[in-house]
């Protein structure tokens, strides 16, 4: 295995019926997954113990993209032999290289082109590897990756990025956030974008507005594809589980974003469990988004 694996909504409401070229619509299949990170002391919860049941978990639900949060250089390494499919790409936060817990990245590498795809930190100085800023307690970051996909090449590409947010900062969670928003059409012009990610901050906080809200009159370049999907919260949207399957009164803190260029078929909670526990301390989130293919071009226009 190489060193580094080379693994990265239109305001949509949701699908309630089908579209003329419903026949040709393409969904892809999007999770965010927080997995703990594998040297934490977790006792009867250490990633040996749930590492299997974690991959089980993935696979039932079969995403296309998968974005991983809290990823350790052995995890990463793990999950991509046991998910053949996909390539992934992820870096350490300390160094860029191998050291500290990685933002991976996964995408079925049939489906889709690697374009383009790296790394910035969370930071002031979002170029330089390890660089935090505000008052974050340690390095964070994101990776994202450009990708055509083979079975819409009518479609524009994909931006897809993945982040962690820093537990501690409350300022440089709202820093990350409006740095994210920045980033978004500087590495995604022509693009449709997918952010997933564990943001560490609720539906409403000040870091949810950054990413999300109008700013100035401008719209942000992403919607909140749970949000969107289901307009009315409710009172057990949590997503930290602390290993536990009963824990979902708690904040909804894993959030995918989306272009206004996708429709959102379905976004939920994965609940996934076995006899009281979860594989990893906090729930995955997923989401299915739909783009028809667009018209044929005229010659020499691309999309």
């Amino acid at each position: 295995m190489s060193r580094f694996c080379i693994t990265s909504l239109l305001m949509v409401l949701p699908l309630t019926a089908p579209c003329p070229a419903a026949e040709q619509a393409i969904d892809v299949r999007v999770m965010s997954f927080n997995i703990r990170f594998g040297t934490a002391r977790d006792g009867e919860n250490h990633w040996d113990r749930r590492k299997e049941f974690l991959v089980q978990t993935i696979k039932a639900f079969d995403p296309d993209l998968l974005g991983t949060q809290e990823t350790v250089g052995f995890q990463r390494d793990y999950l991509a032999q046991q998910l053949p499919d996909y390539d992934c790409l992820g870096v350490g936060r300390n160094d860029g290289r191998e050291s500290g817990e990685m933002m991976a990245l996964y995408f079925k590498k049939v489906r889709f082109e690697k374009l383009a795809g790296g790394h910035f930190w969370l930071s002031e100085t979002p170029d330089q590897a390890g660089s935090k800023s505000w008052d974050s307690s340690l390095p964070r970051m994101v990776t994202w990756v450009k990708l055509r996909d083979r079975r819409a090449t009518q479609t524009p590409p994909i931006l897809f990025l993945n982040t962690h947010f820093d537990h501690l900062g409350k300022q440089a969670r709202v820093e990350s956030a409006r740095l994210l928003r920045r980033q978004i059409p500087a590495l995604g012009q022509g693009c449709r974008v997918i952010v997933t990610g564990d943001f560490n901050a609720a539906e409403g906080s000040e870091p949810y507005r950054a990413l999300f809200g109008s700013i100035e009159d401008q719209p942000s370049p992403v919607v909140d594809a749970f949000r969107t999907a289901h307009p009315e919260s409710g009172p057990n949207e949590g997503t930290f589980t602390g290993f536990r399957a009963d824990s979902v009164s708690g904040a909804r803190i894993d959030w995918i974003g989306v272009s206004r260029d996708w429709q959102i078929v379905q976004a939920e909670i994965d609940r996934t469990s076995r006899e009281g526990r979860t594989p990893s301390d906090h729930f995955p989130v997923t989401a299915v988004l739909r783009a028809a293919p667009q018209p044929n071009l005229p010659s020499g226009t691309t999309p």
